[in-house]
């Protein structure tokens, strides 16, 4: 059993996610942020920004973009949260390679699976074809294939992309087949937030604890690819602990620290330039456990903002 020293826990969400819908250019970003905040710190937080509203229900991002409070509440959470922010198209893009250049694996998409960012700048602008791509792999509730997809999937495949011209026809039928039988072994295709937690678990695990994860209630984050996910990272980095512990997933009114990552999720995904220095702490392009920090404990109490 873990020792309670060595594991870590957090709590997670996002913003940007759209389903299936991947390729809307006016929501071109996923952010999926994390915090180590104890629950009487995040509640003290979220107090502090309804005292401040006329409404006191839910406070939204949007509300906080707009406030005095913004800067409080960024530099507050400094070395205790992390935003993985996710670029939409090159997902996409990725995908297309992942699927049928090799064998899919749940370190798709992380900083353990294989690079295809020289591919992935020549494709994303193919956006014909990778809206092809995103309408043959939508199989919820497919019985069959639908070959009338597949044959726009070839009919936009580009021409001058060496990683694809191997690609057959017989190759892709096979592998919507294994999408249709929901194949355990391949990670959903267009479920970004799977990597994603992947990519936030080998933050927050540094190479040196296990998290534990409670997370806002996702359809993506099924219990089956939540504990795939766990075993290969657990084999990725061994002999150092798994990194993930346990997951939950809650409803978001219910956990202060869910609401705070929902916040700054949300603020993350909304980048610009005034925004810029405030929130270059809580990304890390870094993210294999070699090479990422360790955060800091959570605070006892926040600081209060001084009165406007």
């Amino acid at each position: 059993m873990t020792n309670l020293s060595s594991w870590v826990e957090i709590a997670c969400d996002e913003s940007g996610f759209s389903g299936t819908n991947l390729l809307d250019p006016a929501s071109p970003v996923i952010t999926h942020a994390s915090v180590d905040l104890a629950v009487p710190a995040a509640a003290e937080v979220v107090a502090v920004l309804r005292s401040r509203v006329r409404h006191r229900s839910e406070y939204k991002s949007k509300q906080l973009l707009r406030s005095e409070q913004l800067e409080w509440f960024l530099t507050t959470l400094r070395g205790h949260a992390h935003v993985h922010l996710i670029d939409k198209t090159g997902y996409v893009a990725a995908r297309v390679l992942e699927l049928f250049t090799e064998e899919p694996s749940y370190a798709d998409g992380t900083s353990l699976g294989r690079d295809h960012s020289e591919a992935v700048q020549r494709l994303r602008h193919r956006t014909g074809f990778l809206a092809a791509f995103v309408d043959m792999t939508r199989t919820k509730r497919l019985r069959l294939i639908d070959q009338a997809a597949i044959d726009r999937f070839f009919a936009t495949m580009p021409s001058d992309l060496p990683e694809l011209r191997e690609v057959t026809r017989a190759q892709v039928e096979a592998m919507m087949l294994r999408l249709i039988d929901d194949d355990p072994a391949i990670p959903p295709p267009l479920e970004p937030l799977v990597p994603a937690l992947a990519e936030t678990l080998l933050f927050w695990s540094a190479g040196e604890r296990s998290v534990a994860v409670v997370h806002d209630e996702q359809s993506a984050l099924t219990r089956g690819r939540v504990a795939r996910l766990g075993e290969l990272l657990a084999e990725a980095v061994a002999p150092a602990p798994p990194p993930l512990h346990s997951f939950v997933q809650v409803d978001s009114r219910e956990d202060p620290r869910v609401q705070v990552a929902d916040l700054l999720a949300g603020i993350a995904r909304r980048q610009t330039p005034e925004l810029d220095g405030l929130l270059e702490p809580y990304f890390c392009s870094a993210t294999k456990s070699s090479q990422v920090r360790v955060p800091t404990s959570a605070p006892d109490r926040v600081r209060f903002p001084p009165d406007r």
